[in-house]
């Protein structure tokens, strides 16, 4: 073993371990074919949300009135959870498998 002094980041990745052990979390590796599929959902998912920006840039150009501003915006918000959480459910479900 090395007789170097732990950095913090290094004992608190031990802690987080040993604690995950102790409830009986297990690291797993990914597959190629898993690594590629999550890299396919997020390259489709990342131009879906710059898409929704775009969308919401243009939109938003056109109109001063601040409560159709604001009307604009919480949709543009609402899509983007959508689309995130959709993008992360699919992530968790490669995972899983």
């Amino acid at each position: 073993m090395d007789d170097a002094p732990k950095s913090a980041i290094e004992l608190a990745m031990e802690r987080l371990k040993k604690k995950d052990a102790d409830q009986g979390v297990s690291e797993r590796t990914l597959t190629e074919d898993q690594k590629n599929e999550i890299a396919d959902v997020r390259k489709t998912y990342g131009a879906k949300l710059a898409q929704e920006e775009i969308l919401f840039k243009s939109k938003t150009q056109g109109y001063v009135d601040p409560e159709s501003r604001r009307t604009i915006e919480e949709h543009y918000r609402r899509d983007v959870e959508r689309i995130t959480h959709e993008r992360d459910r699919k992530i968790e479900k490669i995972r899983a498998v």
